[in-house]
């Protein structure tokens, strides 16, 4: 999947360009709308705290670095004399700090503002909407041109290369 961002002018035309995803088989559930706080998106599909947020690249980072902590903890372990670790005794320390990295990644990337959107920003306070699409990568093409061909004023702002599974 990749995720697309668009730049609209107004809720008409926001409307229209969403009304056409669906026509065009893209599920609700992968429509998202982000903007100025204070205009109401009534039926437009709004963006949850995890689009807007750092959380899913927080939780990778998490993983990796807790998984990692917890393996050297292991190894570390293994240094001091009589101190006795299994093969899982270590992989269970590495599954652990993976889980408690997890966690603690995704309670510090909640806070924090999507690092891809906040280019957005000023345009979304300046009345413009942005909508994120994600799509399968075969389908990019065919939506980027969608949107254009009927909604010239739509601005296509480029492609975030992956969407992680979980989102």
């Amino acid at each position: 999947m990749r995720r697309l961002y668009f730049l609209l002018p107004d809720l008409d035309v926001t409307h229209k360009v969403v009304d056409e995803l669906l026509l065009a088989r893209i599920e609700e559930r992968h429509i998202h709308v982000i903007a100025k706080e204070g205009i109401p998106l009534a039926d437009l599909p709004e963006a949850s705290l995890i689009q807007k947020s750092d959380f899913v690249p927080a939780v990778e980072r998490g993983v990796a670095m807790g998984g990692a902590t917890g393996v050297v903890a292991g190894l570390a372990a293994l240094a001091f004399p009589g101190v006795v670790i299994a093969g899982g005794a270590l992989l269970a320390m590495g599954l652990a700090g993976a889980g408690m990295g997890a966690w603690l990644g995704g309670m510090i990337g909640m806070d924090v503002g999507n690092t891809h959107i906040k280019q957005f920003e000023e345009a979304v306070q300046g009345g413009q909407l942005l909508v994120l699409v994600d799509v399968p990568r075969d389908r990019v093409d065919d939506i980027q041109n969608l949107v254009k061909k009927h909604h010239a004023d739509a601005d296509f702002e480029g492609t975030e290369p992956t969407i992680p599974a979980f989102p």
